[in-house]
Parts: structure tokens; C-alpha cells; sequence
């Protein structure tokens, strides 16, 4: 008890020390902003060696608001016992999705964008544990995600319980300050403010309201000790793993500069810090201003013609009478219309950008279908931006694919050299397009995408999409300029959706979902030899002929039960024959509906097949050894069906665990040593007595079994498994024909047949004891 408190004592201890650490919460002069310092920890977890997304081991944690300073402490440990060797964690970080990651090398979709997540790796050598720190200033507000990984699979197939794996543990703590009671900047209005330290930086933020185009952050009347030398740097924006934007304004020997941010994050509020560049007891003293460009949209009834479509479909009639419905109705249709109508008496050269609705339908899992309400072709202007808004914003909508398809109606394009610009963002929309493919806003890069009368359709794929409101921009432009599009337009067909994986992985792959304290996301896991994000890496891909081959390999290879069932049936040994069929089926068609390939086929549902399989298996070797054992048959019998209830209760507890095969054998093989001392003391001679049945039967067996559990437990990997576990059903089944012993000297072959007609004949009672085993 002392040893395992001791270890943990020191982790609190360090974890004190470590907030402890962090800046002052007050230091209790008036005017001075109040710091709090907050501890968030998960559930160390066990990390497994990279083969797909799903071997990562995924952290979620949620960064309050007002944060100025987080923390991780990234913790790290192995076993002790010689199997642990010096290896490397490999760390990801991301902001607002879990990392996108491909510690393997493997290509994505065509049409993929992915950009490198932000990581770092720790070495366990000679040390058992590890620890380090990840320090982030200003970090953004919302969900941050941790995955950890052990570098790539080596590809054996370990058998549970034959070698004990290494235990490798991880494990991320996360320490914020925040600020309490941060000043506000209001648009248009001036804000003073004094940085009393160079070592004590200010904090301050302004809320962005929604529509906002650009926006101009003025510092003026900066003086230091009432000097105009003035030396201070801001800095606007929150750092966002693995890309930040930050924008940093410097203002050095003037008293007035300025920042335009154009398109930035709607409805959000904006980080502003302010460091003083001068020396240590110098303060300096300014003015912020700030003020912002509206862009207008441009009216839509669409929305208000669907609204009143259901209104005027609408059939239930309002609790208390009809006539309350009607009134209510024609109120409805009345009041409707005339706000549709105000909206487009509008000025068209008012507004900036023109807003199509876009409905959510939640179909699933981190499955969503955006669709338009009027119809999936929108018109797009040459004059203005065309703006879809897709809400991915409920926080389970980053552990899909966000998937975007434009396709162009040639006979809608009335100029034929134009072509249509469209940017795909998030936080806020880009509203100024242009040729020169700038996809940009404030604090994000956009994905762009373009088509055009030669290349009519483009598609983009966003793997784990940001938990944010994305935007669509779409524009008309020529080359020339836009004086040369006169007005013109073109139809453009949108087709949006948030799917768990792309395409469901393809044909050699298979959509898994995952699940991490409640936060759901989806993972591709690969087969036949093909890799990437989506399967559609074909670099390493198993050929057609060869997944022929493997099934073929796998399937008949079981088909060396026959000349054991034979034996067993010349022999009168009808149960152990029965029970070599069972096993010889059921492997054949659970080997032919476990391929990763095309070459599958499945006579009924799979956990059923792996089931009776493994059931056969361990059942075929204890009948097998308890048959060798020759005890009475009414003993034999009753351990054949115990044994068999006991082995199926043991396969379903732990269906791969070594000791449901290794527990029957060795009680069976005590059970037949006992026997065989038992026989060998009554008839005071070896037993078997034969020395042709050692070296002929017995030693040949007992070889094939052994090489073929030295096949089973120590040769397998992935990549030979079709040829080893061949192997280990010819061997296993060879063995079984060796191994069974000889028939009765008493009775002949097939003598079961005539004890079928015995009827009321005196039928002879057999005795063990009088056997003659040769």
C-alpha cells in the first residue's frame, strides 16, 4: 500500500507545484484584473501501436472563455518486465475536431483536403515514466482534442495469454488561467488603457456581430510616461492548433496606427492583448477604438414562400373551434407575405451579398444533409456573393466528413470563358472573391473550389470538420475582369452532407465509430492491403487473384478432416467423427465469410460462424485426447458432453483467450496419462504396448500437433496469415488421423451395422479390460 500511495502522493504534489507555478491570481493593487486558475484531468488510458485511427487513444477537453494561458502536462509511462523496450509517443494536438493524422504514410481521397496537425513525440528508454509541458497563450475558446499513439504496428498476430504485451500509459492534464471581468470594447466608442509593466500584459475583447464585412482596430494618443515613444505591440486573435492567424499590429515612435481585419468570425468574440515593448518600469497609456463595415444581404423569400406552403397545407384545425383556425390561418397567410414583400422593396445596390436557406436534416450520427429550400441549383451573380450557411455547430458534428459538391449547368452559363469561384470557411465567409484565388478571412484559410464550362462539377472533402458555423461563397468571375460578365449569371447545383466516413470507406473498408466519454467520431478500418483515411490507398492492395487464393488457401485446406473422419468412421468412432464434420464445416464457411476482400461469402451472420468455429476447434482436440485415453465408454461419453458445456460457457466469456484451448487439452491429457499409468500397472507393460504404434501413430502425431501449435502461436502475422493458418488446419487435422487409436481386435468394421438388427438376440457384453491395443 505504501509503495502504490507513494507514486501517486508525488504526482499531486507535482500537479500543485505546477499550479502553483502559473502567474498570480492579485496581486491586490486597485484597478489590478483578477485571475482564476482552473485543473482539468481525464482516465489515464492504455495506448496501442498504429494501424488505423481507431489505435489512437482520443482526449477531449473543453477551454473556457477569457483564457489567457492553458497548460497541458503530458504524462507518460511503461512496465516494468523485459517486453517493454524503449519506444516513442507520438502526440497530436487540434482545435475545435480531433486531429487529422497519417503516421503511416498512406495517400487521401483525390479530392481531400488535410492539413498536418500540430505534434510532438516523448521517448520512454531507460526510464519508466516521462513528463512534459505544452504551454499555448491566448488559446481559443471551445473544444480542444489530445490523440496519442505508439509508432506502427508490427503486424504479428499475438494469441492472448501465449506472451503478455507491454503496458504503455498515457495520460494529459490541463491547467488555464482566465480572467475575470475582461473590458469590453465597444464599437465606436474609445476605450483608455494603461499597461502599468511590460511583464503584465492587457487584456481586453470586442464581440464581432454578425454581417460584419471588415473591421479597423485604431490605437491612438499611445504616450510612455508622457513621451510619444511609444512602444507597444497588440496582438488580435486566439491561437487555434494546427494553424493560427493571428494578426499582430506594432506600433513603435507613433502614436497612431491601425489594423483592417476583413471577414472576421461572426457572432464571436474577438481576443485582444496588448504587450508593452519598453523597459521594465515604464507605462504606457492609450486609446482603443474600433468599428466595423456591414455587409447587408440581399432578400430572400424563399424561406417565407416555404413557411407559408406548410401554412397553407396545414389541415389540423386549433383547439376550440374552426373558426379560431381560419382566423389564425388567414392571420398567418396575411402578415407573412407583406414582411416578403417589404424585404424585397429593398434597394438592390444596398446590399452586398445574397443568402440562400439551407435546412438541416439530422439523419444519424454525425450524419447530416444540408439541403436548400429552393431546390439544390441556386443562381449565382457576378455582381455580389452567393452565401450558404451550413451549421456544424452542435458539437458531435466534427467527428464526421464534411463533404461539398458543386456541379455547373452549362446551359444556365451565359458567357463562356467565366467560370464560378467558390470558398468553403468557417467562423465567417469570404466576401470578397477574386481570380487570384485568395481564399481567405480574418483568422482562416479557406478550401477553394472552381468550376467552369470545361470543368463542370469539383468536390471537396474536409475530414473531421471544425465545430463552428461553415460558409459557402460562391461568385461569378471572368478573366478580364468583372466589367467584361455584364451582370451575368449561372445556376449552380449544391449538394452538401455530413457523413461518418467518405464514400463509407470504399469497397475494402469498413466505417467504425468510435466513442471517447460521450463524444462520438468515425474511423476507417482498412483490409486487403489497402490503406489511406478512406481505403483508397491501393499501394500495398492484395490483386483479385490473390484474395482468390488466400479463400481458397483457408477454406480447403480444411478439407484434411476427411481422411480423419474416415478413420474415425472405419474405426466405430461415430461421436468423434460427428464432431470433425461439425469442425470442418463450420471453418470452411467461417474462413470463407471471414476474407477482407471480394472473395467473401457468408451462409449466415458472422459472430455465429466465428462461434461455432472456435467451438469445433477446441471440442475436436478434447474428444480427440479422451478418445486416446480408452476409458469406458460411458465415462467417455459423459466427459464429452461436459466437456463440450463447459467449453462453450468458457467461449463465450472470453472467446480468444488461450486457455479455453489450452484448459480442455491439459485436463484431457491428464486424464489420459491416468488412464494410460492406470493400464500400464494392471497389465505390468508400457502402454500403448506396441512399439508400431509410437513410432508409426503415436510420435508423428504428437510432432504434427506440436509444429502446429508453434505455427499458430509464434508465426502468424498479417501479412502470412493465409499460408500459416493453412498450415495449422492441415497439420491439426493430420494429426487427428494419426492419433486416433485402433479399433477393437473384438469387433470388425463396421460392426455398428449389425448391432443395428440385433433386436432380441443375446448381444455380446464387451468389456475394456479385454481389449488388445496394438
Amino acid at each position: 500500500m505504501v509503495r502504490a500511495a507513494a507514486p501517486a502522493l508525488g504526482l499531486l504534489l507535482l500537479r500543485l507545484l505546477q499550479l502553483l507555478s502559473l502567474p498570480a491570481a492579485r496581486s491586490g493593487r486597485p484597478g489590478d484584473l483578477l485571475y482564476i486558475s482552473e485543473y482539468f484531468s481525464q482516465s489515464a488510458q492504455k495506448l496501442s501501436f498504429y494501424s488505423w485511427y481507431g489505435n489512437a487513444k482520443l482526449f477531449r477537453f473543453q477551454v473556457p472563455e477569457d483564457t489567457v494561458l492553458l497548460r497541458w502536462l503530458l504524462q507518460a509511462s511503461k512496465g516494468k518486465g523485459p517486453e517493454c523496450t524503449s519506444t516513442e509517443i507520438t502526440i497530436h494536438f487540434s482545435y475545435g475536431a480531433p486531429p487529422v493524422i497519417n503516421p503511416l504514410g498512406t495517400r487521401f481521397p483525390s479530392n481531400a483536403t488535410v492539413r498536418p496537425s500540430y505534434n510532438l513525440t516523448m521517448t520512454l528508454s531507460i526510464t519508466l515514466q516521462n513528463s512534459t509541458f505544452v504551454n499555448i497563450t491566448t488559446p481559443a475558446a471551445g473544444d480542444w482534442f489530445i490523440a496519442a499513439h505508439l509508432p506502427q504496428a508490427a503486424g504479428k498476430i499475438e494469441v492472448k495469454g501465449f506472451s503478455t504485451p507491454c503496458a504503455y500509459i498515457f495520460q494529459p492534464d490541463m491547467f488555464v488561467l482566465r480572467l475575470v471581468d475582461v473590458p469590453v470594447l465597444q464599437p465606436d466608442t474609445p476605450l483608455q488603457q494603461t499597461i502599468a509593466s511590460p511583464a503584465r500584459p492587457l487584456h481586453v475583447k470586442i464581440f464581432i456581430p454578425e454581417y460584419t464585412a471588415t473591421m479597423q482596430f485604431t490605437l491612438r494618443s499611445c504616450v510612455v510616461n508622457s513621451t510619444k515613444a511609444c512602444a507597444i505591440r497588440v496582438v488580435l486573435g486566439s491561437i487555434m492548433l494546427p494553424q493560427s492567424f493571428q494578426k499582430t499590429l506594432s506600433c513603435k515612435g507613433t502614436a497612431d496606427c491601425s489594423l483592417v481585419l476583413h471577414s472576421p468570425p461572426w457572432e464571436k468574440w474577438l481576443q485582444i492583448m496588448a504587450e508593452n515593448l519598453g523597459t521594465a518600469n515604464t507605462s504606457v497609456s492609450f486609446v482603443m477604438i474600433a468599428s466595423f463595415t456591414a455587409c447587408k444581404p440581399g432578400s430572400s423569400n424563399s424561406f417565407l414562400n416555404f413557411y407559408n406552403s406548410l401554412n397553407q397545407n396545414q389541415s389540423t384545425p386549433a383547439l376550440g373551434g374552426g373558426r379560431n383556425a381560419s382566423t389564425l390561418g388567414m392571420l398567418g397567410n396575411t402578415t407573412l407575405p407583406a414582411v416578403g414583400a417589404a424585404n424585397n422593396a429593398s434597394d438592390p445596390g444596398t446590399f452586398c451579398l445574397q443568402n440562400q436557406p439551407v435546412i438541416r436534416e439530422d439523419l444519424d450520427v454525425a450524419s447530416v444533409r444540408f439541403r436548400i429550400i429552393n431546390g439544390l441549383s441556386i443562381p449565382v451573380h457576378s455582381e455580389f456573393p452567393t452565401l450558404l450557411l451550413f451549421n456544424l455547430n452542435t458539437g458531435m458534428d466534427s467527428g464526421g466528413t464534411l463533404v461539398v459538391n458543386l456541379l455547373l449547368n452549362e446551359t444556365s452559363l451565359s458567357i463562356g470563358n467565366a467560370s464560378v469561384f467558390a470558398c468553403v470557411s468557417a467562423t465567417s465567409p469570404v466576401l470578397t472573391l477574386n481570380i487570384t484565388w485568395n481564399c481567405s478571412t480574418a483568422f482562416f484559410q479557406g478550401y477553394p473550389l472552381n468550376v467552369n464550362a470545361s470543368s463542370t462539377e469539383a468536390t471537396l472533402i474536409i475530414p473531421y470538420p471544425e465545430t463552428d458555423n461553415w460558409f459557402l461563397s460562391l461568385q461569378l468571375m471572368c478573366p478580364q475582369g468583372q466589367g467584361e460578365c455584364n451582370k451575368a449569371k449561372a445556376k449552380v447545383t449544391v449538394s452538401t452532407y455530413l457523413t461518418p466516413c467518405f464514400d463509407d470507406c470504399g469497397t475494402y473498408g469498413q466505417c467504425s465509430l468510435l466513442r471517447r466519454h460521450g463524444y462520438l467520431y468515425a474511423g476507417c478500418s482498412c483490409k486487403a492491403g489497402w490503406g489511406g483515411w478512406s481505403c483508397t490507398d491501393n499501394t500495398r492492395a492484395q490483386s483479385v487473384g490473390s484474395q482468390n487464393l488466400a479463400t481458397l488457401l483457408l477454406t480447403l485446406s480444411n478439407l484434411m478432416f476427411l481422411p480423419a473422419i474416415a478413420v474415425a468412421l472405419y474405426r466405430y468412432y461415430l461421436v468423434e467423427a460427428s464432431v470433425y464434420t461439425y469442425t470442418m464445416f463450420f471453418s470452411t464457411f467461417y474462413h470463407a465469410c471471414d476474407q477482407p476482400g471480394v472473395a467473401v461469402m457468408c451462409i449466415m451472420d458472422y459472430d455465429t460462424l466465428q462461434y461455432c468455429d472456435f467451438l469445433g476447434s477446441v471440442v475436436a482436440i478434447w474428444v480427440t485426447i479422451l478418445c486416446m485415453a480408452r476409458v469406458k465408454k460411458i465415462l467417455k461419453y459423459v466427459l464429452f458432453v461436459l466437456g463440450t458445456l463447459l467449453i462453450a460457457m468458457s467461449l463465450q466469456l472470453d472467446r480468444r483467450g488461450i486457455w479455453n484451448m489450452m484448459g480442455p487439452c491439459l485436463f484431457a491429457l491428464i486424464i489420459m496419462i491416468m488412464a494410460w499409468v492406470y493400464h500400464g500397472v494392471k497389465r505390468r507393460h508400457c502402454y500403448p504396448t506396441s512399439w508400431k504404434r509410437w513410432v508409426f501413430y503415436l510420435i508423428p502425431g504428437i510432432t504434427l500437433a506440436f509444429v502446429a501449435i508453434s505455427v499458430y502461436a509464434f508465426m502468424e502475422t498479417n501479412d502470412n496469415y493465409y499460408y500459416t493458418h493453412s498450415i495449422w488446419h492441415i497439420l491439426v487435422a493430420s494429426s487427428v488421423a494419426f492419433l486416433l487409436p485402433p479399433h477393437d481386435k473384438h469387433k470388425k468394421p463396421w460392426a455398428w451395422s449389425q448391432k443395428l438388427i440385433c433386436r432380441y438376440q443375446i448381444c455380446k457384453n464387451d468389456r475394456e479390460e479385454l481389449y488388445a491395443v496394438t
